[in-house]
C-alpha cells in the first residue's frame, strides 16, 4: 500500500514529514496517539503518554521534522516532566531541563509523543526490570522486548509511535531492535550529547535511535548529532548529512566476519539468518572475510566489571536528599538505608554492590584496573581487523525473544543476551542493527554491522543496501 493508502499511525517517518509538510501533522498525531492509547494497555510501552500536540503552531511545518511524533526513553530528561529511569526512587522526579537532544527535537519540529518504559536504571536485557510493569514483545505478548531500551523498541515495532530515542550502553538500542524486528542506532561514543542523560556507566552511555527504516535513524542522527561544550565527552567532529550516504551500493566493501562470533550458544535459527545475510551482501559485491576478535570471550566479563563500577559511582546521588523518593526515618542514617532499600530493584541492588565491590580498597586493582587493561586489549581488536576490513558483521543477539520470567532468575544468562554488543561499546564504535530474518515461529532476527569510530555514513549505506535488498523491515505484528 502507499502512504496514502495505509494507516497513518503505519507510516515512517520520512512519509510522515512528507505529509505533513503539505497537509499538517494533526492527522498522523491523531493516529499513532489513538492507536498508542488501545495498544498500551497489553504493551507496556509507554509509562507517560501525553495527547501529542504539536507545538509552535504552523510554525513547525517549516522544520524538517514538521510537528511529526517522536518518542523519548525514560532516562533522558524533558523540562517540567517526570522522568524516572522506570525507578521508584526518582518517581516525582521533574527535571528542571531538557537534555539537548530534547533541545534538538523541539528546535527541529518534533513533537515530544511520550516516555517509553524500560529497564530500571537501564539494568538489563529484557525491560523486565521496570518498577512499572514488564514490556511485552509484540510479535509475541508473552515474550520480551530486549532492553534496556524495550520500551522505545516496541513502541516502534507496534506503530504506537513513529520513531524513538533510546539509550545503549552494552547493547541496549540494539538487542531489542533485533527482538522486535526494527532498526537500532548507536552512534560513536561522542557522537551525540549525554547532557541530560541519567548516567549508568559515563564511558559507556550513547543515546541513539529506534526506527522504522534507516533512512529514518539518518533523518534522526542528523537532528541529535554534533557537538556540545555541555558534554566534556562530546566530540568536536562534523557532522555530514546522513541521508546523502543512502546509496544502494556496497560494491567493493570489505565486511569482515568474527569468527569469536559464531560460537556455540548461537541460536540455529540466528547463525542461518546471519548466514543468509553473508550471501546476500556477498552477492550485492561486497568482499566477506574471516577476521578476529580474540578477547571477544572476556568482553562480558570486562563490561559487568567497569560498568558496574561507573553506576555505583553515578547511583550514589540518589539517596533521598535531592531526587525523588524520600522515606521518612529517625535519623539521616537510616533515611539513606531506608529511601535506598525501597527505591531500588533486585538488578539495580545488585549492580550498585557489585560496583562499590570492585572499586572498594583492596579489590580496585584486581578487578576495576584489570578491567580497563582488558577494555584496552578490546579496542585493539577492532583498530586491527579494521586495517583488513571496512566494516564488520555479525548477529546482533544470540537469540530471537525470549520468553518472561525465563531468564529472570538467571543473572548470568540474561548478562549473555548483550554479548555480541558489549564489544563496541568497549570500543566506542558506532554500530546497527538491522532486521535479517524471522524464526519459524515468526520472531525477528537482527543483524549488526560495526564501523570505524566516527563512520556513521558507510554504516547507514551498508545497513540500507542490505534491508531495501531483503525488505524484511515492511513485515509487521499483528496486534
Amino acid at each position: 500500500m502507499s502512504e496514502t493508502t495505509r494507516p497513518f499511525y503505519q507510516l515512517t517517518l520520512k512519509e510522515a514529514i512528507r505529509i505533513a509538510q503539505s497537509k499538517g501533522p494533526d492527522e498522523i498525531l491523531k493516529a499513532v496517539w489513538e492507536r498508542a492509547q488501545a495498544l498500551n494497555p497489553r504493551v507496556n510501552a509507554f509509562l507517560r503518554l501525553d495527547s501529542g500536540k504539536p507545538a509552535g503552531g504552523t510554525a513547525v511545518l517549516q522544520k524538517p521534522l514538521c510537528g511529526v511524533p517522536v518518542s523519548i526513553k525514560d532516562n533522558i530528561c524533558i523540562q517540567g516532566v517526570e522522568t524516572t529511569c522506570a525507578s521508584r526512587i526518582l518517581k516525582g522526579h521533574v527535571p528542571p531541563y531538557d537534555a539537548t537532544v530534547v533541545e534538538k527535537l523541539k528546535a527541529n519540529g518534533a513533537t515530544l509523543f511520550g516516555q517509553c518504559n524500560m529497564d530500571e536504571f537501564a539494568f538489563g536485557s529484557s525491560s523486565e526490570t521496570s518498577a512499572y510493569g514488564v514490556v511485552r514483545n509484540p510479535w509475541d505478548l508473552e515474550r520480551v522486548p530486549g532492553g534496556s531500551s524495550g520500551g522505545s523498541a516496541a513502541a516502534v515495532a507496534a506503530d504506537m509511535t513513529l520513531a524513538a530515542l533510546g539509550s545503549d550502553t552494552g547493547g541496549s538500542i540494539r538487542q531489542p531492535a533485533s527482538l522486535c524486528g526494527v532498526v537500532g542506532f548507536k552512534p560513536t561514543y561522542g557522537r551525540v550529547s549525554r547532557y541530560g542523560l541519567i548516567a549508568f556507566g559515563s564511558s559507556f552511555d550513547q543515546i541513539g535511535t529506534l526506527t522504522k527504516t534507516v533512512e529514518d535513524s539518518a533523518i534522526l542522527l542528523n537532528v541529535i548529532s554534533g557537538h556540545d561544550p555541555r558534554d566534556s565527552t562530546s566530540a568536536n567532529q562534523p557532522v555530514p548529512d546522513y541521508t546523502q550516504a543512502l546509496k544502494r551500493d556496497v560494491q567493493g566493501l570489505r565486511i569482515g566476519c568474527p569468527k569469536e562470533f559464531f560460537v556455540e550458544g548461537l541460536d540455529p535459527e540466528v547463525a542461518q539468518s546471519v548466514e543468509e545475510a553473508t550471501r546476500t551482501l556477498k552477492k550485492l559485491g561486497a568482499q566477506i572475510k574471516e577476521v578476529t576478535l580474540p578477547h571477544t570471550p572476556y568482553s562480558v566479563a570486562v563490561y559487568y566489571i567497569v560498568a558496574v563500577a561507573e553506576a555505583s559511582s553515578n547511583l550514589g546521588r540518589f539517596d533521598g536528599v535531592e531526587y525523588g523518593l524520600r522515606v521518612p526515618a529517625k535519623d539521616l542514617r537510616d533515611m539513606y538505608f531506608e529511601t535506598r532499600d525501597e527505591g531500588f530493584g533486585q538488578e539495580a541492588k545488585r549492580r550498585i554492590l557489585l560496583g562499590t565491590f570492585v572499586l572498594s580498597a583492596g579489590y580496585y586493582d584486581a578487578y576495576y584496573r584489570k578491567g580497563q587493561k582488558v577494555r584496552t586489549l578490546v579496542r585493539d581488536d577492532f583498530e586491527k581487523a579494521f586495517r583488513e576490513v571496512d566494516l564488520i558483521m555479525g548477529p546482533t543477539s544470540p537469540t530471537a525473544a525470549f520468553k518472561l520470567g525465563e531468564k529472570a532468575e538467571d543473572p548470568l544468562a540474561m548478562y549473555l543476551s548483550d554479548i555480541f554488543t558489549i564489544p563496541a561499546n568497549l570500543a566506542g564504535i558506532p554500530a546497527v542493527s538491522v532486521p535479517c530474518g524471522f524464526t519459524r515461529a515468526g520472531l525477528p532476527i537482527g543483524l549488526q554491522l560495526m564501523a570505524r569510530p566516527f563512520d556513521e555514513a558507510l554504516l547507514l549505506r551498508a545497513a540500507h543496501t542490505f534491508e531495501q535488498e531483503t525488505e524484511f523491515f515492511k513485515k509487521m505484528p499483528v496486534l
